[in-house]
């Protein structure tokens, strides 16, 4: 998954009309029923988010998942959603990413699995679940589309900009909407001791700057601290370097990108790089304007390689942070051991 997902003009009312008449299929409700979670009785609750406020008066038994770590979050929260947006990258042939199809596995559930949008929500597919509520917190809905979803079901959009919801309030907005709000808070303070522990087994990381980019496409991207990856970074210990925010253009809220020209002021103790394969990630590092980095002329560079590792924690989930941490800790960790 990158964080590039377009997402065009919204599907004519007319077509909105067709599918919000579906009932729900046999076939969903038979083989990914949500499980209630919580006990009690549910306390209506209003979610505020970039598009205004959403109002869920009855605890969702029928849960439908958009965009990326809300299905994570659901289920690590003891809802399998009747359906779930299907990832294209870093995914299996069903478009389950691994920490999912593991879960899914364990809980012996089969929920469906909703097209992933490419200009448009699969909205035909989403009203045919009859979703209580649509979940979509860190997603890149426009406006638009969330007005259409709206008409399907009750919709939480994400609280300010596309792409760039930490996660920790990923899984926070989603207990809330499913009305398990304590036991959301529960999972993210026992995430938090995973990551405080790996941090502590790595005290080299402290206060070391990072910077974390991605050469892909003939184009140069470096991350902002307001991107989730670069936050996750912080949790370590590590600090953003001055230089991400001094070159920073507002292209984009959590990304821009940087001119081949310019590596050179890049100046950080550590870079972390993505790559899908080895070999992709020391084609990159051979580069001229790689070489110009000045971490990479250091020997500080930690390749993230690999497109499951990466999309662990590029953000992490409620199900990915425990999946990916050690692995991605220790070569973080190698990095800043090269610093001098």
């Amino acid at each position: 998954m990158t964080s590039f997902r377009p997402l065009a003009a919204a599907a004519t009312a007319a077509a909105l009309l067709a599918l919000t008449a579906c009932g729900s299929s046999g076939t969903a409700d038979e083989t990914a029923t949500t499980a209630a979670a919580g006990s009690g009785d549910f306390e209506p609750v209003t979610i505020e988010h970039a598009f205004g406020s959403t109002q869920i008066t009855e605890r969702p038994e029928k849960v439908v998942t958009l965009g990326w770590g809300s299905a994570e979050a659901a289920i690590a929260l003891g809802v399998v959603p009747v359906g779930i947006e299907a990832q294209t990258y870093a995914a299996d042939e069903n478009g389950q990413l691994p920490w999912v199809a593991e879960a899914l596995e364990e809980a012996g559930a089969e929920p469906t699995m909703i097209p992933a949008s490419v200009e448009e929500p699969a909205y035909e597919e989403i009203g045919a679940l009859a979703p209580d509520v649509i979940l979509a917190p860190y997603s890149g809905i426009s406006a638009e589309q969330y007005e259409l979803l709206s008409q399907i079901a009750p919709t939480v959009a994400f609280p300010d900009e596309p792409w760039t919801t930490p996660w920790r309030e990923v899984i926070t907005t989603v207990g809330t909407a499913l009305g398990t709000p304590d036991e959301a808070e529960s999972l993210v303070a026992d995430l938090d001791g995973e990551i405080a522990d790996a941090a502590a087994a790595h005290p080299e990381l402290e206060g070391k700057t990072v910077a974390a980019v991605w050469d892909v496409g003939g184009t140069f991207w470096v991350y902002k601290p307001e991107d989730s990856r670069v936050d996750f970074l912080l949790d370590l210990g590590l600090e953003s370097a001055p230089a991400v925010e001094e070159l920073a253009t507002d292209e984009e809220s959590f990304v821009y990108s940087l001119s081949y020209e310019e590596t050179d002021r890049l100046e950080s103790d550590v870079l972390v790089t993505y790559a899908s394969t080895e070999e992709e990630a020391q084609t990159f590092l051979g580069q001229s304007y790689a070489q110009a980095i000045p971490a990479v002329r250091s020997g500080a560079v930690a390749s993230i390689t690999g497109d499951e590792l990466i999309a662990a924690m590029s953000p992490p989930t409620a199900l990915s942070v425990s999946w990916g941490l050690d692995t991605y800790v220790e070569q973080i960790a190698e990095a800043a051991a090269a610093v001098r």
